[in-house]
């Protein structure tokens, strides 16, 4: 069952637009984990692709960047494959916009360590990102965490505020834990919200964790991907939660509310937000924000066949 949180509206996750579909209709093809930037009228999508383990080019394989003038239809201006930065996987990017261009926030495996990380690109227009110039932003040593991925940024007049999703340091984690390149899915710690700020979007300061799991159906994971300022006051946020790794694939959104993005309040820890009541009843990677009027609300969302597509519903504001 959907939940009510004034202002926020309900909905209906199987009545939303399709914006992308996967490869194929199975289990493990997805097509998902959104980042939107409505810029000067048109909208911006970065979204990635993954393919089941064991598949040719397994994992989160491609991540691209996509234009549309109507927020529906969108056409790739650019993208990247894992190997391009020797890794085993990627997951979610943010861009927004920085000076005349654009900055690019890309998560990945490091090939390394096989821990997440965060690095940075910057070109003129998102179709001129050159993966040769990517450099690190937030890796598992520099934040004292067991990896950092998921990047969702806010710009508030000179600062940046960088929420991830991180895996907590906890004493006898070793080597073992991330030999699978993906720790989200071995359940050996916890991974709540940090956030990290800064003045010009390439040093930041970590202050560690900002929204925390809870107790029950989001005691695994407390992913916040997406953070909208309220006319009254305050922010919004929508997060992911889990009860276990063996949910790391089939989060569902819960809510929180924050007076000044350092300290975060869930509101749906007696259960999610929003599910779809078809298969796992997973919808996860919420990207929402009020454009003229509506509510315009990106998610990806399990089908009946298991795989993932990417839809939009939109919906009046209150």
């Amino acid at each position: 069952m959907n939940r009510v949180y004034a202002p926020l509206p309900t909905f209906d996750p199987l009545a939303g637009d399709v914006i992308l579909s996967p490869e194929k209709a199975e289990a493990g093809y997805w097509v998902g984990c959104a980042g939107v930037l409505y810029d000067q009228g048109r909208f911006w999508l970065t979204y990635r692709q993954r393919r089941p383990r064991g598949a040719e080019a397994e994992r989160g394989w491609r991540c691209a960047v996509a234009v549309s003038d109507d927020g529906v239809d969108f056409s790739d201006v650019w993208s990247v494959h894992k190997d391009e930065l020797r890794s085993s996987s990627m997951e979610r990017f943010c861009l927004l916009p920085e000076g005349d261009g654009y900055r690019l926030y890309l998560s990945y495996v490091d090939p390394i360590d096989n821990r997440w990380r965060i690095d940075a690109l910057s070109a003129s227009e998102p179709s001129k990102f050159d993966i040769a110039a990517v450099r690190p932003v937030l890796t598992a040593a520099l934040t004292g965490t067991e990896g950092v991925k998921d990047p969702y940024v806010v710009q508030v007049g000179p600062v940046t505020y960088m929420f991830v999703s991180y895996a907590a340091a906890l004493d006898g984690i070793g080597a073992a834990a991330h030999s699978t390149g993906d720790i989200y899915n071995v359940g050996a710690t916890t991974h709540p919200t940090g956030l990290a700020t800064s003045t010009d979007g390439e040093r930041f300061d970590w202050h560690g964790q900002v929204l925390g799991v809870g107790q029950g159906w989001n005691r695994y994971q407390a992913r916040l991907n997406s953070v909208v300022p309220m006319s009254a006051g305050g922010y919004v946020g929508f997060y992911d939660g889990s009860a276990s790794h063996d949910e790391n694939y089939e989060e569902r959104c819960g809510i929180a509310v924050s007076a000044d993005l350092f300290t975060w309040h869930r509101l749906s820890d007696e259960g999610p937000w929003v599910t779809s009541g078809q298969a796992t009843g997973s919808v996860r990677y919420v990207d929402a924000h009020i454009i003229d009027g509506q509510w315009w609300i990106y998610y990806e969302m399990t089908r009946v066949d298991l795989a993932h597509e990417l839809r939009l519903i939109r919906v009046p504001a209150a």
